[in-house]
């Protein structure tokens, strides 16, 4: 399993390494000091684990973690307390306070090994690596953020500058487009059903023929989201209809 760490003190980073040379299943791949550095990191090295501190000079842990298209499993590392239940409002794997403790660390890899981890999907060379539903995504809405996994997300819709990512009863907004999106999802999963709409197919209940020649599909959940014509033929093909 590959981890990398993440924090401005380097000597907390070197503790850090020296607690984990026990844990022979964890490879550190790298070590950052600041969220524009590992940002880089993350994307070159593509660890497994993340043991991210919260603040840092710069961008802080979690403005880190809306900076990742694919979020791999998160550690927070930090002296500030006061942050623990956001911490685990995000669903993060835990949340460990500096000093580490070797008990507490060894509580929290437990935790980690306990999780069936992500299947590896061979990547043809020619492909580029899309977002599938075994995922995760880091949402941030004001102070209540979550990791969400892909499967979860019943929905996108554009609204101005913003998405609006609809999973259990929560319908936060992120800053990107639907363009930019949809270019990251894997087609096979995710289907973009109009300019201000991309369904998760998985959580299509219902299609109906609909006004000039589209469709109105409903969810499971009770949304329900119109296909415009250009693309009800192709979704149509998708659904095997």
């Amino acid at each position: 399993m590959k981890a990398l760490i993440i924090d401005d003190e380097r000597l907390a980073r070197k503790e850090l390494i020296n607690l984990l040379k026990d844990y022979s299943r964890v490879e550190i791949v790298g070590e950052a000091a600041n969220a524009d550095e590992a940002y880089e990191m993350i994307n070159t090295l593509q660890p497994d684990l993340l043991f991210l501190d919260i603040q840092m000079p710069g961008k802080t842990g979690f403005e880190l973690l809306e900076m990742l298209d694919n979020v791999p499993q998160v550690i927070f590392t930090t002296a500030y307390d006061e942050f623990a239940l956001k911490a685990f409002e995000v669903n993060a794997l835990d949340y460990l306070l500096k000093p580490i403790q070797t008990e507490r660390l060894n509580e929290s890899l437990n935790k980690l090994f306990s999780k069936p981890l992500k299947p590896k999907e061979r990547e043809e060379e020619e492909d580029v690596k899309r977002l599938s539903l075994t995922d995760q995504v880091f949402v941030k809405d004001g102070d209540k953020c979550w990791f969400v996994r892909l499967s979860e997300v019943r929905l996108f819709e554009s609204d101005g500058n913003y998405i609006k990512v609809y999973f259990d009863n929560n319908k936060p907004m992120i800053h990107k487009s639907l363009n930019a999106l949809d270019e990251k999802l894997d087609a096979r999963s995710f289907f973009r059903a109009s300019r201000k709409h991309i369904v998760n197919l998985s959580w299509v209940d219902s299609i109906e023929p609909w006004f000039n020649g589209g469709l109105m599909v409903k969810l499971k959940g009770g949304d329900k989201v119109e296909v415009s014509r250009r693309q009800a033929a192709k979704f149509k093909e998708m659904m095997s209809l």
